[in-house]
């Protein structure tokens, strides 16, 4: 029997909202704490050490980024809870340590001043924001964990509210060392982060507390099937893989951006890009959450999801236009970010080329959830890697070949890479991964029985998988077993229809002796592999995917 979905686009948009206004708050820091540098002294330095000491804190804390979705997938009882606390305390310990070591002086000489060519009046504030930024990794990690434990248990609101007492401890700690120090604008921001940081971490924990005595008032003993460390660590290395790319690109850019030219100028208003792109990015970012919690038993809620994934990518990219191609966007740069013309003028370039990224952030966000759900992990990685592989290849092209400006080849290069990454994934949003039925049709299994008992050549069985890759193959395209291609395309793979039954032996579908038959359906690759329905022997199982039934070759 077919599920059918009852989820409305109201009760998404319902669970969405909180989120989402968590996002916008956060997106709300860069604008704010931008506009309060670039109103003291030397703003062009500030603002370009803030920049990059943002990207430098932005790549320590990239392996915890994922611990929200992770707990809202993995927290169902109290030993996962546990196991995933205590994996999370270890990871944030490590990366806090990661950070504490780039700033030993050596290390941080080498990698600020010798490869990133950062000046002196640059360099020396980028450290001290540095230093600043060291609570922000751990604080991070401990706070997404939480956050992550009320997705599970419905409390979006909360997670808002968090948000909240973050922004009210930033602006405050802000204003305070304006109005009563003499520290350089990006030593300020930097401690107005940490401050703020730490305690949205703190009121996280005090509201996830009843969702945690629940979980631990339960009695059950460990068993066999509870979650185990090697699970977590199969399930969250690729999404910490995915944002140690995904982040650890900034510092990246930043390095070509310095190396490009008016690199000065291009440094100093790319965090203020940033800001105003992350503003609407940051509702698509809210998704990915909202699809791994919604999605439901068998993906039964992929379509709902769907929908509202287009309306409101559409949505986004139209506000983020308002901005950059109306005179809008000089009001913003000027009387909101504090910008002088000059920079002003420089600054709405790139914004205008970037002005599709919001909307593919809402797709991307989506279709990572369609994954995460499906315990498919990997391939989330393998479209970071692609999006990584195109910004920099972008960017060396524009910036060795074509000397071009820095903040332009950065835009281009931005783009491009996540086009990429979208285009690879983009078979999910034709044919979702949905997990495939253990259970089995007792009446199937009995005619198989007697089928095969009574003409074993007169039946094949039929099974369908679909492999995660944007181009399609000439039809029928044959190629021996096990599958030649390099990681990550196997892998990809994962049964969304796991269908054994008999049927007489079709001649277009006829099996060739130690091959594979790939027909390619909504434009994606689907395996659809006929085989006899005599027993094999193991030795001569070919893998289809992570999870799915092998079949014989």
């Amino acid at each position: 029997m077919t599920q059918t979905s009852d989820l409305t686009q109201r009760r998404i948009f319902l669970f969405w909202l909180p989120l989402a206004a968590t996002w916008l708050m956060m997106s709300v820091e860069g604008p704010f704490l931008t506009a309060i540098i670039a109103r003291l002294g030397s703003p062009e330095y500030n603002l370009a050490a803030f920049g990059v000491a943002f990207s430098f804190a932005l790549l320590a804390e990239a392996p915890v980024i994922m611990m929200m979705s992770a707990a809202t997938a993995l927290v169902t009882d109290r030993p996962s809870y546990l196991r995933l606390r205590t994996f999370t305390h270890a990871l944030n310990a490590a990366v806090t340590l990661a950070l504490g070591i780039l700033l030993l002086p050596p290390v941080f000489s080498f990698i600020g001043r010798t490869l990133m060519g950062l000046p002196e009046e640059i360099a020396g504030r980028t450290w001290m924001a540095l230093l600043v930024l060291l609570p922000w990794p751990g604080t991070i990690g401990f706070r997404r964990f939480y956050q992550g434990v009320l997705i599970r248990h419905g409390q979006t609101r909360r997670v808002a509210y968090g948000t909240i007492v973050r922004l009210f401890t930033m602006s405050a700690v802000a204003l305070l060392l304006v109005r009563f120090t003499d520290l350089e604008g990006a030593i300020i921001g930097a401690a107005a982060l940490s401050a703020g940081v730490t305690a949205e971490a703190l009121a996280s924990r005090v509201m996830a507390d009843r969702a945690v005595r629940s979980l631990m008032a339960e009695t059950g003993e460990d068993t066999g099937t509870s979650l185990k460390y090697s699970q977590i660590i199969s399930f969250y290395v690729p999404l910490a893989l995915t944002t140690v790319l995904a982040l650890g690109v900034h510092p990246l850019v930043t390095f070509f951006v310095g190396h490009g030219r008016f690199a000065i100028e291009s440094l100093a208003v790319l965090p203020v890009v940033n800001s105003l792109i992350f503003v609407f990015r940051s509702l698509g970012l809210a998704y990915q959450e909202v699809g791994i919690a919604l999605m439901g038993k068998n993906g039964v809620n992929y379509l709902p999801l769907r929908r509202f994934a287009w309306t409101l990518g559409l949505i986004v990219v139209a506000g983020l236009g308002l901005i950059a191609w109306t005179p809008l966007g000089r009001i913003w740069f000027e009387l909101v970010s504090g910008l002088s013309p000059e920079l002003a003028g420089f600054a709405l370039i790139p914004s205008r080329i970037l002005v599709l990224i919001p909307g593919l952030a809402v797709l991307l966000s989506f279709q990572r959830a369609v994954l995460v759900h499906a315990k498919r992990t990997m391939p989330v990685t393998a479209a970071t890697v692609i999006e990584v592989v195109g910004i920099v290849s972008v960017l060396s092209i524009g910036i060795f070949f074509l000397d071009a400006i820095g903040i332009i080849a950065a835009a281009f290069a931005l783009l491009l890479g996540r086009i990429g990454a979208n285009l690879y994934l983009m078979p999910i949003l034709r044919s979702p991964l949905l997990t495939r039925s253990r259970s089995t049709s007792t009446r199937g299994s009995s005619a198989s029985a007697s089928a095969t008992a009574s003409s074993p050549h007169a039946t094949t069985s039929i099974q369908r998988a679909t492999v995660g890759w944007p181009f399609s193959f000439p039809r029928p395209f044959p190629f021996p077993c096990p599958f030649p291609f390099p990681f990550p395309f196997p892998m990809t793979g994962t049964a969304i229809a796991n269908r054994s039954r008999n049927t007489t032996a079709n001649s277009s579908l006829k099996p060739q002796p130690n091959r594979c038959t790939l027909v390619p359906p909504y434009g994606g690759l689907t395996w659809n592999i006929a085989t006899s329905a005599t027993p094999v022997s193991k030795s001569r199982l070919c893998p289809m995917a992570p999870g799915s039934p092998s079949v014989p070759r």
